[in-house]
């Protein structure tokens, strides 16, 4: 809303959100709390409440005597969040084609259209952006408040284990895949909307390797602004 202005520690969650998903914040990159507050030029007592939100979320953990890092997931904590990924999405597939009127499905195709032209623009930063925002305009669409909200927090710690252990591949989340998601769920054939759902969520998956973490790499605020 015009003339309002957004509190410190939302702009904290949302520069540190933006950055992981993004892949430039990396897992076990220190967020020290001076650092930051010299970066949002606010207080310490508004970057502690932005950390504890981010906790939350479960990609920011605090290590006694030490800090706040982005988290590092395990292996097993790779492997749980896509597999509640799947559970949760293949649910929003069927969700969405049980409606007795097709929900609006043009700020799917916007949102594909726009990713294939950051793919063909080389723009990584941009096409993981709009990967991820297309699972979070279907899971809106599925009319589910609580699985989208679930889904807003998995989406975001996929980003964080891609940002770790992904491959340097131009796009973690094909275009085409969604293209034939969204052409099953027109075509209400939820059946052939959820193998679709579930074969992309997989081949996300198989890009994770887990033999070499990515370290952290460069100043805070060259990550964040």
């Amino acid at each position: 809303m015009a003339g309002m202005t957004t509190a410190p520690e939302q702009i904290i969650v949302d520069s540190i959100l933006d950055a992981i998903a993004n892949h430039k914040l990396r897992a076990g990159t220190k967020l020290g709390e001076h650092s930051l507050s010299e970066i949002f030029s606010c207080n310490r007592t508004q970057v502690r409440r932005a950390l504890a939100t981010l906790t939350g979320y479960q990609v920011v953990e605090h290590i006694p005597n030490r800090g706040a890092f982005v988290t590092t997931p395990s292996e097993r904590d790779a492997r749980d969040v896509f597999q509640a990924r799947q559970a949760i999405e293949l649910t929003i597939c069927g969700n969405v084609v049980q409606f007795e009127t097709l929900p609006d499905f043009p700020p799917l195709h916007e949102n594909i259209g726009a990713e294939s032209r950051a793919i063909a623009a080389g723009n990584r930063a941009e096409t993981i952006r709009l990967s991820r925002k297309f699972h979070l305009i279907l899971a809106e669409l599925g009319g589910n408040s609580v699985l989208e909200r679930y889904l807003e927090e998995l989406t975001m710690r996929s980003s964080l284990i891609l940002g770790l252990y992904g491959g340097d591949t131009e796009s973690q989340c094909a275009s085409d895949d969604h293209c034939r998601i969204v052409a099953a769920l027109e075509a209400r054939d939820g059946a052939a909307a959820q193998a679709e759902m579930r074969a992309h969520l997989q081949h996300i998956e198989a890009e994770v390797d887990f033999t070499g973490a990515r370290k952290p790499t460069g100043a805070l605020s060259s990550l964040l602004l």
